[in-house]
């Protein structure tokens, strides 16, 4: 089986003033379709610069990132653009949301990016919500939701083209202990229908709920292994 995912001596390095920063060195990794993973470190292990890397949010300065069957890693920025609002949906710790929109109108905005008409898109859009369990907050804005109901919103947008990969950045970080595992509910349940979760965490707790861990240090892969104690909610978050 081909990986959905396939990083080979990716390398990102940084000049600030005289200095040069080895964010990563030399990182060669592969992932699977439907596969859940972890990326674990400590503040500059690199696995914000990977996470970047692997959303084509910035480009590695050498090595080769196929992603999909497509080469990406010198791909120019338009061409980068379409195909990460195609096969990545993006969820972050501080929901990005547009404060002035309803929760539909910030779930469409990728499907507004991706052509897609506007009778396609509030369909769309609804059904999402409907998933994440907010069918009932359509027209609230982001100031009417609690940080879990925020963060819902944040997971529909990132569902709502269909990608095959879902990257999550610290996506619990700004919740409670509570909202947290209702969160993780939502991703477990994402994972069982098919998607790849890339989640990215500093929190033991949260990267246990992975299947695979890989853990960043200093720029380099110092562990990738099979998680053989996987912490689940084992209720339905996801309708």
């Amino acid at each position: 089986m081909q990986p959905i995912i396939q990083l080979t001596n990716i390398a990102k390095a940084y000049q600030i003033g005289t200095e040069v920063i080895h964010a990563l060195r030399s990182v060669s990794l592969e992932i699977y379709k439907n596969e859940y993973v972890a990326l674990m470190g400590p503040s500059g292990s690199g696995k914000s610069t990977l996470m970047n890397v692997l959303g084509g949010l910035d480009s590695p300065s050498s090595g080769s990132y196929v992603l999909n069957g497509t080469s990406v890693a010198q791909m120019l920025d338009n061409k980068l653009a379409e195909v990460r609002n195609k096969e990545i949906g993006f969820v972050f710790q501080s929901f990005n949301l547009l404060p002035r929109s309803t929760a539909l109108d910030n779930i469409m905005l990728p499907l507004i990016y991706a052509g897609i008409g506007k009778a396609d898109r509030l369909i769309r859009g609804k059904e999402v919500l409907e998933q994440v369990g907010l069918g009932d907050r359509l027209t609230h804005k982001p100031n009417e939701l609690s940080g879990g109901q925020r963060q819902r919103v944040a997971i529909a947008r990132a569902l709502v083209n269909h990608p095959a990969i879902i990257l999550a950045d610290e996506p619990t970080g700004n919740l409670d202990s509570k909202t947290s595992i209702e969160i993780m509910g939502l991703f477990e349940e994402i994972h069982r229908k098919g998607n790849t979760i890339i989640l990215v965490t500093h929190e033991e707790d949260i990267a246990k709920y992975a299947h695979r861990i890989i853990r960043l240090k200093d720029g380099i892969v110092e562990r990738d292994y099979k998680n053989e104690n996987i912490t689940t909610v084992g209720t339905a978050a996801i309708h």
